[in-house]
């Protein structure tokens, strides 16, 4: 039987859920799962390297990726621009692996509007405590951006309804297990399948064939 149609894989949740995390580790443990690697506007972070962690371009060389559609989703995050590249998602796609999109809740929206196969992802914080505490602990933005990304994630927690599947992220080794768990599941569905019609037939034909010679 061939193997199932790729597919991507949505990550969302509101900052400091640990989405990134999590799709991090996602990638290191599977060989065939790769990530999806944004363009943003955004300066880098201390250790984040381009093309690595990001496509670290200017405002200008985004919207010229905009304008030539070279972008599947993009969203404006905190006052950055943030965009999944076609490029990198096709050619992923290509090679039959499962690729990472590690984007917000306005991305995953667009992604479910122009690639219906995707399948998305929600990872919850365990508590409103502990997402502030995780905010505060990686001390990435200053106090008014805290408070503004904890006010957008207030609002995005009511996104889970749009979403296939929902991971808490309390323990992390679980919440990755959970999210492997999900591709693996996804790669069984029957429409993943394109060649399980021809499949099925051949398999039935060799029984019926079995059985006439043991008659």
């Amino acid at each position: 039987m061939r193997g199932a149609r790729a597919f991507p894989i949505v990550i969302a949740a509101p900052s400091g859920a640990g989405k990134t995390s999590l799709a991090q580790e996602l990638v290191r443990r599977n060989g065939d799962v790769v990530f999806s690697i944004s363009a943003t506007t955004r300066a880098a972070r201390a250790g984040e390297r381009d093309g690595v962690d990001y496509h670290f371009v200017s405002e200008a060389e985004f919207t010229a990726l905009l304008d030539g559609r070279e972008l599947v989703e993009w969203a404006v995050v905190h006052g950055c621009r943030y965009g999944t590249l076609r490029r990198e998602v096709a050619a992923a796609l290509a090679l039959g692996q499962t690729v990472v999109l590690d984007i917000d809740v306005q991305g995953a929206r667009q992604v479910r509007q122009r690639i219906p196969d995707a399948v998305l992802a929600f990872v919850l914080p365990p508590s409103g405590a502990e997402l502030i505490r995780r905010l505060e602990a990686r001390a990435t933005e200053s106090s008014a951006e805290r408070v503004s990304r904890l006010a957008a994630a207030a609002g995005e927690l009511t996104a889970f309804e749009e979403f296939d599947y929902v991971v808490v992220n309390d323990e992390f080794e679980v919440a990755v297990a959970a999210l492997e768990a999900i591709i693996t599941a996804e790669s069984c569905r029957v429409s993943r399948h394109a060649g399980l019609r021809a499949t099925a037939a051949e398999v039935a034909a060799e029984l019926r064939e079995l059985m006439q010679r043991s008659q």
